[in-house]
C-alpha cells in the first residue's frame, strides 16, 4: 500500500471516530447522569456527568491528531463536517417528531412517548452542542497551531494540553449552561442556587475533561509517532 492510500484511509479512520463520537455524545446527552467519584488518598472527590459527556474527549484527541499530521486545514475541514453532521442529526429528529406515527398498540404508544422524550432531551443537547462544539473545535484547532507556530514545531505536550483545556472549558461552559435554559433536564445539587448548582456541574465535568487530557497526552504522542512512520512522514517535531 503506497504511503498516499495510508494517510487518505488513516484521515477517513480519525473522522469516522470523530463524527461517531459527535453523534454518540448528542443521542446519550442528558438522558443519564453518572457518578463517578472517587477517593484520592482520603480525600472523595465528587464528579457527577451526564453520560454525554464520556466519548468527548476523544473529539480533541482526534482534532489534535490530525492538527498535528494532517495541518490546520484538514483539522478545520473536519469542525465543519461535524456542524453539518449535527445539524444534520437535528433535521431527522424533528422530522421524526412532525410527521405522524403509526399506533396499533400500547406498546406503539408507549415507544412514542420514549422517541418524544429522547428527542426532547437530545435536540436541546444537540443545539448546546452546535454553540459550543463550533466555539471549542475552532478554539481547539486555533490555538494548537498558533502554539505550534510559537514553538516551532516542538513541545507536542504543551499544545496539546493548552489547546485541549481552554477549548473544553468554552466548551463545558456552554453546555451546560445553554442545556439547562432549554431544556431543565440537568439536576441541579440540592441547597445551592441555580447559578451555584450549574457552577457545581460545570465543575465536575471539566475536572473530568481535564484528568483526560492529560492522560490522553502520552497516548498523543505514541500515536503521533507510529502514524507518521506508518505514513511516512517526518517526526522531529517533538
Amino acid at each position: 500500500m503506497t504511503y498516499e492510500n495510508r494517510r487518505r484511509i488513516i484521515l477517513l479512520i480519525l473522522s469516522a471516530i470523530f463524527i461517531s463520537s459527535m453523534t454518540m455524545l448528542n443521542l446519550l446527552g442528558t438522558s443519564k447522569f453518572l457518578d463517578l467519584g472517587f477517593n484520592f488518598f482520603g480525600f472523595e472527590i465528587p464528579i457527577i456527568l451526564a453520560i454525554g459527556v464520556l466519548p468527548y474527549p476523544i473529539t480533541f484527541l482526534c482534532t489534535d491528531l490530525i492538527s498535528e499530521i494532517y495541518g490546520e486545514k484538514r483539522a478545520s475541514e473536519l469542525v465543519w463536517t461535524g456542524l453539518v453532521v449535527n445539524i444534520w442529526l437535528a433535521i431527522i429528529l424533528w422530522l421524526g417528531g412532525i410527521v405522524p406515527g403509526f399506533t396499533s398498540s400500547d406498546l406503539s404508544v408507549e415507544s412514542k412517548n420514549a422517541f418524544m422524550t429522547i428527542r426532547a432531551l437530545s435536540l436541546s443537547t444537540i443545539t448546546a452542542s452546535m454553540i459550543a462544539y463550533f466555539l471549542a473545535q475552532y478554539s481547539d484547532v486555533k490555538i494548537f497551531h498558533f502554539i505550534k507556530k510559537l514553538t516551532k514545531g516542538k513541545h507536542l505536550w504543551l499544545r496539546n494540553n493548552a489547546s485541549t483545556l481552554v477549548s473544553q472549558l468554552i466548551d463545558t461552559i456552554c453546555v451546560i449552561s445553554i442545556t439547562h435554559f432549554l431544556s431543565k433536564s440537568i439536576p441541579l445539587p440540592e441547597g445551592k442556587s441555580e447559578f451555584e448548582g450549574l457552577l457545581v456541574l460545570i465543575s465536575y465535568a471539566y475536572i473530568f475533561k481535564f484528568i483526560v487530557a492529560l492522560l490522553d497526552t502520552p497516548i498523543l504522542y505514541i500515536c503521533v509517532k507510529f502514524l507518521k512512520k506508518y505514513l511516512g512522514m517526518n517526526d522531529s517535531n517533538f
